[in-house]
């Protein structure tokens, strides 16, 4: 069947940047890219057709114009058109380009030819429908969090829940981690984990990967971790700390994000209600990152 995704295409302030990946995220698109245009910067989006209506995308519009509003910036323009089913991928991918992440990673698109030189560690990836690519500042805050704690003497064993593309995975073990196990509910994910496991030669028994959540990973680690990160949304979050003391050691650390910052304080509350102490909040634009630690 020819023409049954839709490409949604918004012209927007950089600083709402996030805010619209959030927003094409909860409403199912798959595959998102960014590029500026001048002082302004195009989000594109990708979504199947038979999941989208014209009045389903009217209200996404709508959605993105009253964000724009309470953050008085000016209202975002969206448009939308449908492409051939094998139009989607590529369209997208064409617009993903090479992103330096915090002061060691380099994300690189699995289809592109790898630098025969660079000074940082090249995170060779396709996310296919699976979300991570790096260019969301909730990635790159945790990427940027696992800089601060993992490294090469350190061994440590980390548990990713909600792995998407496993990028997080993936790069803990680039910076040192010994082993991480990870998990996604999503059957895409899992997927998409292990072939970008294969795609940057990392061993199956250093990353192992399975469908489930947190109970499933009580039944996949031989002992606690020593960390934990998970990049998913703030209410899933919530329900999972109480959870989390059962797989960590009593001085083990975790880094969460997909978190606004209008959540901070119940996931705060939560964090420290269940014995974990956080040591730093970190911010871009509008999400947070908690660096936290067993207390």
């Amino acid at each position: 069947m020819a023409n049954n995704w839709w490409e949604l295409q918004i012209l927007c302030d950089p600083v709402l940047e996030d805010s619209i990946f959030w927003r094409l995220e909860n409403f199912g698109c798959r595959g998102t890219a960014s590029e500026m245009k001048g002082h302004s910067c195009l989000v594109r989006a990708y979504i199947p057709q038979e999941q989208a209506q014209l009045l389903d995308l009217a209200a996404l519009s709508l959605w993105l114009r009253q964000d724009a509003l309470v953050l008085e910036l000016p209202i975002p323009t969206t448009h939308w058109h449908l492409i051939d089913e094998e139009d989607w991928a590529s369209s997208w991918k064409a617009h993903w380009q090479p992103q330096e992440v915090g002061d060691r990673f380099l994300i690189y698109p699995a289809w592109l030819p790898v630098p025969e030189q660079s000074d940082r560690l090249i995170l060779r990836l396709d996310p296919g429908l699976a979300f991570g690519t790096g260019t969301h500042a909730t990635t790159q805050l945790c990427l940027e969090a696992l800089e601060m704690r993992v490294d090469q003497e350190s061994h440590d064993v980390v548990a990713d829940l909600g792995c998407g593309s496993g990028i997080l995975s993936i790069g803990a073990i680039m910076l040192g981690a010994e082993k991480v196990y990870a998990v996604d509910l999503d059957p895409l994910a899992v997927r998409a984990t292990r072939s970008n496991r294969t795609l940057n030669r990392v061993n199956s028994d250093r990353l192992i990967v399975e469908q489930g959540s947190i109970d499933r990973m009580m039944k996949m680690i031989d002992a606690p971790v020593d960390g934990i990160v998970c990049n998913i949304l703030a209410e899933v979050i919530i329900d999972l700390i109480p959870q989390m003391s059962a797989i960590t050691k009593p001085s083990s650390w975790g880094i969460l994000s997909g978190i606004l910052l209008d959540q901070t304080k119940p996931v705060a509350d939560v964090v420290e209600q269940n014995g974990w102490t956080i040591a730093a909040l970190w911010r871009r634009q509008d999400w947070c990152c908690f660096n936290i630690r067993r207390s």
